[in-house]
C-alpha cells in the first residue's frame, strides 16, 4: 500500500476517564502507531454515564487531542454485549468512519459500543480490515469475563451454556446458548484477533475462534524513565516494602494478600516491613467481601497501609517507595499492565501461579510464584524473601524487559498490512460476503434488528 495507512483504534473507555489495562493498552497502541512512519491512527473511545452527551450527536471531544474522539453510548446490554441504540450507530458512527475511511478498524473491546458497532463497520467498510483484541474472557464468560465460578470462586476451565447456567441459575440454558451463538457469529465478521497472552489465546481457540486468525502480541507500554531503586535508610536494611497496585475487587485477591501478610511471623516481619495498597473501589464491592477485607485489615494492623486510588501516570512516583510488586489475583488474568510496569521499573513480582501471570512472570527470574488463593503459601514466599537478603538483587538482575509501545505497534502494523493484502486478493477472487451469513445466524437467535444498522 503506497498511501498512508489509516487505523481507527476503538476502545471501551479513555484512560483519562477510565483507568483499566485495556484502556491503557489501546491508547499506548494508538500512540505507538502514530510514532511509525506512514501510519495515521485515530482513537475512538466510548464514554457514558455519568458523562452527559453534549448535544444531538454521540461524537464528543472533551478537549482531548485532535486525533482522539469520544462516542457516547449508554443503551448497553451486558449479557449480549449489545448496543440497543442502533440509530445512533447508523447516524453518527457510520458518518464518522465514512469521513475517516480507515483501512483498519481495531476494536479493543465492544463494551458500551456493542457488537452492533462491529457489524455496522463491517457492512460500511467491506474492504477494511477489522481486528479484535481480547483482554479477558468476556465473550465466553458472563461473570465479568473472569471464568471464575459463582458463588464458590473456583476457577472455570471451560464454559458451556449448561455450566454457565450453573453460575447463573436465574438465566435459562437456552438464553446462554443464544448469547454464545450471537457473540460468536458477530465476532466471525472480524478478519483477525489479537491476544496479549498465549494462555488467553488458547482459551479462545478452545471456545471456537479459528487458530489461524489469532495472533499473540504483548501489550506495549510507553516506557519513560524508570524509577530508581528505593534508597535504604541504613546499611543492612532489608528490601521489605511490598506494594499492591489495582482495584480492590474479589477477583484481584487483595484479601488473600492481606491475610498472607498477617501470617508472616513477627520475628521475620519486624517493625519496618509494610504492605502498601494503592487501589480503590472497595465500597463498590459485595457486602460480604467488604466485611472480609475490613476484618483482615483490623487483624493486620500496622502491617498494612492504604494510599487510595491512583492514576497510571502516578506509577513511576509511587513505585519508588516499593521493593516488591504483589499480584495475588484469583482469576487467570491475561496481561496485567502492572506486570509491564514492574518489569520496566525493575521491581521483582510475587504472583499467583496461573494463567497470564505465570506466563509473563518466570518463577525465579522475574519474581516468584505462589499457589493461587493460598494465603499461607504467599506468606511463605514473603518470609522467604525477607529471610534472604540477596533475593531482591538476584531477581532484579535477571528480570526481563517489557515490550515498548513502539515495538507492539510495529507488530500490529505488520499484521494489518498482511491482512489488507490478503483481503485485496480475496476481493479479486470474488469471494462471498460474510454479512449475509451472520444476518441469518444472529437474527434467528437474538432480537437485535441488524438490518436497521445500515437502512
Amino acid at each position: 500500500m503506497s498511501e498512508q495507512l489509516r487505523v481507527l483504534v476503538v476502545s471501551h473507555g479513555h484512560p483519562a476517564m477510565s483507568l483499566g489495562g485495556a484502556e491503557i493498552a489501546s491508547h499506548s497502541l494508538h500512540k505507538g502507531l502514530n510514532a511509525l512512519p506512514g501510519i495515521e491512527s485515530i482513537y475512538l473511545a466510548r464514554v457514558g454515564h455519568p458523562v452527559p452527551r453534549h448535544g444531538a450527536s454521540a461524537l464528543m471531544s472533551l478537549r482531548l487531542a485532535v486525533d482522539e474522539v469520544l462516542f457516547h453510548a449508554d443503551d448497553y446490554d451486558h449479557f449480549f454485549l449489545s448496543n440497543g441504540d442502533t440509530e445512533t450507530i447508523r447516524r453518527d458512527l457510520l458518518r464518522f468512519v465514512g469521513d475517516l475511511r480507515p483501512h483498519v478498524v481495531h476494536f479493543h473491546h465492544v463494551i458500551g459500543m456493542g457488537l452492533e458497532a462491529l457489524y455496522a463497520l463491517r457492512e460500511a467498510l467491506p474492504r477494511a480490515v477489522i481486528v479484535v483484541t481480547f483482554h479477558e474472557y468476556l465473550s465466553i464468560c458472563h461473570n465479568h469475563g473472569q471464568m471464575v465460578k459463582r458463588p464458590s470462586g473456583q476457577l472455570c476451565n471451560k464454559a458451556s451454556p449448561i455450566s454457565c447456567h450453573g453460575c447463573f441459575p436465574e438465566i435459562p440454558v437456552s438464553r446462554f446458548l443464544k448469547r454464545e451463538q450471537f457473540v460468536r457469529g458477530m465476532l466471525g465478521l472480524a478478519d483477525a484477533f489479537v491476544s496479549p497472552s498465549m494462555f488467553l489465546a488458547t482459551r479462545y481457540v478452545e471456545w471456537g475462534i479459528e487458530a489461524e486468525k489469532l495472533s499473540v502480541i504483548e501489550n506495549g507500554i510507553v516506557m519513560k524513565e524508570s524509577a530508581a531503586a528505593r534508597d535504604l535508610p541504613a546499611s543492612g536494611a532489608r528490601r521489605n516494602r511490598f506494594a499492591y497496585f489495582g482495584q480492590m475487587t474479589p477477583f484481584k485477591g487483595v484479601d488473600v494478600l492481606i491475610d498472607a501478610v498477617s501470617r508472616v511471623p513477627q520475628d521475620i516481619w519486624g517493625e519496618d516491613s509494610c504492605l502498601m495498597i494503592f487501589g480503590g473501589n472497595l465500597e463498590r464491592q459485595p457486602a460480604d467481601f467488604q466485611d472480609r477485607v475490613k476484618k483482615l485489615i483490623d487483624e493486620a494492623g500496622r502491617r498494612v497501609r492504604f494510599y487510595g486510588a491512583y492514576q497510571n501516570g502516578d506509577m513511576p512516583r509511587l513505585i519508588r517507595s516499593a521493593d516488591w510488586v504483589m499480584l495475588p489475583s484469583i482469576w487467570w488474568e491475561n496481561s496485567p499492565v502492572v506486570i509491564q510496569e514492574a518489569l520496566h521499573h525493575r521491581r521483582p513480582i510475587i504472583c499467583s501461579d496461573i494463567g497470564g501471570m505465570a506466563e509473563k512472570i518466570e518463577d525465579g527470574t522475574d519474581g516468584l510464584h505462589f499457589r493461587v488463593g493460598s494465603a499461607q503459601d504467599l506468606a511463605d514466599r514473603i518470609t522467604e524473601v525477607l529471610s534472604e537478603p540477596q533475593a531482591w538483587d538476584r531477581l532484579r538482575a535477571t528480570m526481563r524487559r517489557p515490550t515498548s509501545h513502539i515495538d507492539a505497534a510495529r507488530e500490529h502494523a505488520s499484521i494489518y498490512r498482511r491482512l489488507l493484502s490478503e483481503k485485496e486478493s480475496q476481493a479479486s477472487a470474488g469471494l462471498s460476503d460474510p454479512i449475509l451469513d451472520v444476518q441469518r445466524r444472529t437474527n434467528s437467535h437474538h432480537n437485535v434488528d441488524t438490518a436497521s444498522l445500515t437502512s
